[in-house]
């Protein structure tokens, strides 16, 4: 059974940093499609980076510059590196794993993914 442990996150001011972490289990095959997601209250979950089958890496428009996605495929861990947040950056976080995606462009779609980490909370104070 796949299983995807989110950690990291939490408060910081406008300006500072946050790494998330996302530990997946229950498969070997580190080939996995990976994401980062943010959901913010009473909106769609958005795509904000990921890692396709074949290592490429894409960035949603406001991730560009700021956030960088990594896999340690030994672990079979992803992570999320962010700095300089903003206010707009508050959200809930989840990362998602799927074998395969239809389509190679398809990795910021969440209704794509398979399997969802628990979320985590991310609040930037300006």
């Amino acid at each position: 059974q796949v299983r995807l442990v989110q950690s990291g996150g939490g408060s910081v001011q406008a300006g500072g940093s946050l790494r998330l972490s996302c530990e997946a289990s229950g498969y070997t095959d580190v080939t996995y499609t990976m994401g980062w997601f943010r959901q913010y209250p009473k909106k769609e979950r958005e795509g904000v980076a990921g890692i396709d089958n074949d290592g490429r890496i894409t960035y949603s428009d406001s991730a560009k510059g700021r956030f960088t996605v990594s896999k340690d495929n030994a672990k079979n861990i992803l992570y999320l590196q962010m700095t300089s947040l903003s206010s707009e950056d508050s959200a809930m976080y989840y990362c998602a794993a799927v074998k395969r995606l239809p389509h190679a462009g398809w990795v910021l779609k969440p209704v794509e993914y398979h399997y969802w980490g628990q979320g985590t909370q991310v609040t930037v104070s300006s």
